[in-house]
């Protein structure tokens, strides 16, 4: 939960049963953020599992399997905004509750991310990490439109305000991120309740200097908390064994 809230708005999933992870984080300040994540992430896995076994023959044209799981990533979200959506139509209140989401699975030597708010993908390969993920908030549309130093951005009075969430609308564009994957890569799904707190060399640190990735993830939420803690935190390592 962080230090300073007083309830936990974030969700995640880490597939038993097929190679899926997904970091929900309920949007602050908005009615039931909490289901929104918990209706985000049970969507994405419930719909993985519903076509787990088709292989892509249910789709109408024959396409690479990359345009099928590409797909596939972006429909799993996509259904899941409308079931957010759609409860806070029947339920006044629900109203106005959303979340963030990223999703990543593993097919045939390729990761396929879904992405929408300002949760984050990083991959660490080779003692490097890179944010496989571009921030829906206003933070990055304004340093998109103006070089900001580092003090201006840490002074930026709207740096928590998220453009770009699940169920606010009956429609939602995902980012989806294609990349192939190596042996010993690591993933790290986070909230922004991590990233937040945390710079960048210091979650590659953490995160590689543990062989357990639970005692690694442990350890990247205490920072968080002991650098301030003030939103939910959610860390998820994912590594590959195999290639």
């Amino acid at each position: 939960m962080g230090r300073v809230r007083d309830h936990n708005e974030d969700n995640l999933l880490l597939g038993e049963d097929m190679p899926l992870a997904v970091v929900s984080d309920g949007m602050g300040g908005h009615a039931c953020g909490e289901v929104a994540s918990e209706i985000t992430v049970q969507s994405i896995a419930e719909y993985y599992k519903a076509t787990s076994e088709d292989g892509g023959e249910s789709w109408p044209f024959k396409m690479p399997q990359l345009h099928v799981e590409r797909d596939r990533m972006a429909t799993s979200i996509k259904l899941a905004n409308e079931r957010i959506f759609q409860a806070g139509v029947e339920d006044p209140s629900k109203k106005g509750m959303g979340c963030t989401v990223d999703a990543i699975f593993f097919s045939k030597g390729r990761i396929y991310v879904g992405h929408v708010g300002d949760s984050r993908v990083y991959r660490i390969r080779d003692g490097q990490i890179t944010m496989l993920t571009e921030d829906h908030s206003l933070l990055n549309d304004y340093k998109r439109m103006k070089d900001m130093t580092l003090e201006e951005q840490e002074n930026f009075a709207h740096k928590n305000v998220v453009v770009r969430a699940l169920g606010l609308s009956d429609a939602v564009f995902v980012d989806t991120v294609v990349e192939e994957y190596q042996r010993d890569d690591l993933f790290l799904l986070c909230s922004d309740g991590l990233c937040g707190m945390l710079d960048d060399p210091t979650m590659l640190a953490l995160s590689l200097r543990f062989n357990s990735l639970d005692t690694a993830t442990t350890q990247l939420v205490k920072m968080a908390n002991e650098a301030g803690g003030t939103d939910n935190i959610t860390a998820v390592l994912v590594r590959v064994e195999a290639a």
